[in-house]
């Protein structure tokens, strides 16, 4: 799993070990080619997992992003990659 675009394009997200299924990077593509610019967007990434749908959303220009998840193990992946991509 990866960041499809913009700042923080290419950079690889650490997925939770069980419990989530992640969204593949052709359905998040075809979100976001589908709502275009998200400049300016803030997204409510729920049942966040790895938290890649907020960070691809950050990364293409959203001005924040709240992440909501209860499994520990996901907690720790997704504040991992959101310090990993500079979006802290």
């Amino acid at each position: 799993m990866r960041v499809i675009a913009g700042t923080a394009k290419g950079h690889r997200l650490k997925s939770p070990t069980a419990g989530t299924r992640p969204m593949a990077d052709r359905m998040k593509e075809a979100l976001f080619s589908a709502l275009g610019e998200t400049d300016g967007f803030r997204v409510l990434d729920l049942y966040a997992g790895s938290g890649s749908l907020g960070i691809e959303a950050l990364s293409r220009g959203a001005v924040s992003a709240i992440f909501v998840e209860t499994a520990r193990d996901a907690i720790v992946k997704l504040e991992g990659n959101v310090e990993a991509t500079g979006f802290e």
